[in-house]
């Protein structure tokens, strides 16, 4: 399969950070091989997706009745997402969303770097979260410049999301992690995925409706 097809689909991309966490628990227990039957079953997953999954990701294959090598499997994800690469982002508003997002020190195990954030706020310029600095907005363009930094987090009002993801973008910023609500609007060049939280909510409140609903009817 050529590289290029790799990346194509969503769905496998979703799917790789949980196999991550379950490889990565089973190896600190002990384990050195699983199958990927066995992981779908730990997954809940398909075995038929599973392993069209893992045929896409992994360089070394695993061995008849043993399985992969789990700190194989491990480096071939890792290596397909990108994690073995580290990428430097910065947070834009850093409010109570902003800053549990800088202090979150997970980002790390997936090649993220959190390295400044930026506000427009005085009483937050010149403080650090988790030993980050928190700069003035104003400074967004040249810092993006200066470090070649290509990713952006957005954790902003919906007012004032779009001026500063142009921002962002005008100064090099080829990747933009959005938790704001609203839409973007951005070059195709750039590559942009929105948290929706509001959407979240109403799937998670309409599985719980249908959940109690069949309780009531046993």
């Amino acid at each position: 399969m050529a590289e290029s097809d790799k990346s194509l689909s969503l769905a496998t991309l979703q799917r790789m950070p949980g196999y991550l966490r379950y490889l990565k628990k089973i190896e600190a227990d002990g384990a050195e091989f699983i199958s990927s039957v066995a992981l779908a079953e730990a997954m809940q997953e398909n075995p038929a997706v599973v392993k069209k999954d893992l045929s896409m990701a992994v360089v070394n294959e695993g061995k008849p009745r043993v399985g992969y090598y789990i700190p194989d499997l491990i480096h071939d994800i890792e290596c397909f997402m990108g994690y073995d690469h580290a990428k430097d982002a910065v947070i834009i508003g850093v409010g109570k969303l902003g800053q549990a997002l800088m202090g979150y020190s997970g980002f790390e195990k997936y090649g993220l770097h959190i390295i400044a954030g930026f506000d427009v706020n005085e009483a937050l310029v010149g403080t650090d979260v988790n030993g980050k600095k928190i700069l003035h907005v104003s400074k967004l363009g040249a810092t993006v410049k200066k470090l070649g930094i290509k990713i952006a987090i957005l954790t902003l009002p919906a007012s004032q999301a779009q001026a500063s993801a142009d921002a962002a973008v005008e100064a090099g910023v080829r990747a933009i992690w959005n938790f704001s609500p609203v839409s973007l609007s951005l070059p195709d060049s750039v590559a942009v995925k929105n948290e929706n939280m509001a959407a979240s909510l109403a799937v998670l409140s309409a599985k719980l409706k249908d959940i109690l609903s069949k309780e009531e009817n046993n």
